[in-house]
């Protein structure tokens, strides 16, 4: 899953980065309104982290003008503000969720997986197909009653192919959705990826599940 963090401050931007990172999120950062804005706009993301108080334009006019363009992302909106009247007129910009800084980044994970969840699928609840499963909670995989140790970068990848299962996926899909916006698309490291994890989901069993779709790029499906 792809999340998009507005955030002016350089280290608490990087501070959630690399905390999302190592619960297999991929991030992307803008350090200010307009840049989150257009990001938002040119990017499929799952979920937007979003500073109130932002450079060049503010954090509830650019989640007002998101939705005004009919993008439902959900947002989850930062800010050191924590009256009623705050909270309130965040809520009524279109934002889902409200949290105050300073924050235990538990409380931040915890808002940012109740938000995924409510979606139209469940994304807490386990992914099957065939005999792998995965839990999004635990970040676990099994294939049949084996349990498979994933890096996160592995385990993003491998969720991306489960919840698009019998779908081609191109190597700039892939990178779009596993990657962040400063991936070079031009390197090889998404066919380094596959192969780690082919090497780890399907080397052992007799029915291989992920395959190579000739001048396109990857697929999840059962042969």
């Amino acid at each position: 899953m792809r999340i998009l963090v507005v955030e002016d401050e350089k280290k608490v931007a990087s501070f959630i980065k690399r905390g999302l990172e190592e619960e297999s999120f991929t991030v992307d950062v803008a350090y200010d309104g307009e840049e989150g804005r257009y990001m938002a706009e040119t990017n499929q993301y799952d979920l937007i982290l979003m500073d109130v108080m932002l450079p060049k334009k503010d954090g509830l006019t650019v989640v007002r003008e998101l939705r005004e363009k009919g993008i439902a992302v959900p947002v989850l909106c930062l800010t050191a503000k924590d009256t009623v009247d705050d909270i309130v007129s965040g809520l009524d910009s279109g934002s889902d969720d409200y949290l105050t800084k300073p924050f235990a980044f538990a409380e931040l994970l915890a808002r940012v997986r109740a938000l995924l969840r409510r979606g139209t699928q469940d994304r807490g609840a386990e992914i099957n197909f065939a005999d792998l499963r995965l839990d999004p909670v635990a970040h676990k995989v099994w294939r049949g009653n084996k349990e498979i140790d994933l890096t996160a970068k592995e385990y993003a990848l491998l969720e991306y192919f489960m919840r698009n299962a019998n779908q081609t996926l191109t190597r700039t899909m892939i990178a779009e959705h596993v990657w962040d916006y400063t991936f070079d698309s031009f390197t090889n490291i998404i066919d380094v990826y596959v192969n780690y994890l082919r090497k780890k989901i399907d080397k052992d069993f007799d029915k291989k599940l992920i395959h190579t779709v000739r001048g396109a790029g990857y697929v999840l499906k059962e042969e």
